[in-house]
């Protein structure tokens, strides 16, 4: 059976490999992205009435200012942030189905209007929100400057990659090409139809947008043929 290439960066990839070990696969991680703390200034929590987290790096790399926050109800995108969430110290965290749209959805429902978003450069935001966002960037994903030693490896053992973004879609391409591999020659497993952006040998999307249905939707690649 085909092993699967995890490329996203920690504390992700940790979660995604423990993920893939619990389903049967072998997986290998190879990040293409390095992930750095930005500084930023803290806004007053009283200015706010939630907090918005979308990734577990926001909580890696926000900094001691993020005790200021405590006090605020916690709305993560997901269950892997809102344990990251919990575990930094926040007792009310409300969990989002796995997307920034879904959340941004709840949040309203819930009535939030002063939320304060803290995040990472590449995070897009629906166009229609229902409340004004504030919005601090607490850190950076940066590409590598070239494409893993382990991903040729896996690749040549016929590794089905997994994209958990567009951005992770576009720099896979690029790298690979950089390297003088064909895209089109890849096998990949997208956790959305944005995220299968490109041209690849075969893709299979993910039916939700989480890892335990990435990994599912990856299995049928790893299983076929």
């Amino acid at each position: 059976m085909r092993p699967v290439l995890v490329l996203r960066p920690e504390p992700g990839a940790s979660i995604t490999l423990a993920r893939a070990a619990e389903a049967g696969l072998d997986a290998i991680a190879a990040p293409i992205f390095a992930v750095a703390p930005i500084s930023w200034e803290a806004p007053d929590p009283a200015a706010h009435d939630a907090l918005m987290i979308t990734s577990a790096n926001t909580i890696r790399h926000a900094g001691p200012a993020l005790r200021r926050y405590r006090p605020l109800p916690v709305y993560a995108v997901g269950r892997a942030t809102a344990a990251a969430v919990q575990a930094a110290g926040f007792v009310d965290v409300r969990t989002g189905a796995g997307d920034v749209a879904a959340l941004v959805r709840q949040m309203a429902q819930d009535g939030i209007s002063r939320p304060l978003h803290l995040s990472g450069e590449q995070i897009r935001m629906p166009a229609d929100l229902a409340f004004p966002l504030v919005r601090r960037i607490v850190y950076a994903a940066e590409p590598v400057a070239r494409l893993p030693a382990a991903v040729t490896d896996a690749l040549a053992r016929d590794a089905v990659a997994l994209l958990h973004s567009p951005r992770a879609a576009q720099t896979f391409s690029s790298l690979l090409t950089e390297a003088g591999i064909a895209p089109q020659g890849v096998r990949i497993a997208a956790i959305s139809e944005a995220a299968a952006i490109g041209r690849w040998a075969e893709i299979a999307i993910a039916p939700t947008p989480d890892d335990a249905a990435l990994l599912a939707a990856a299995l049928s690649l790893c299983q076929k043929g």
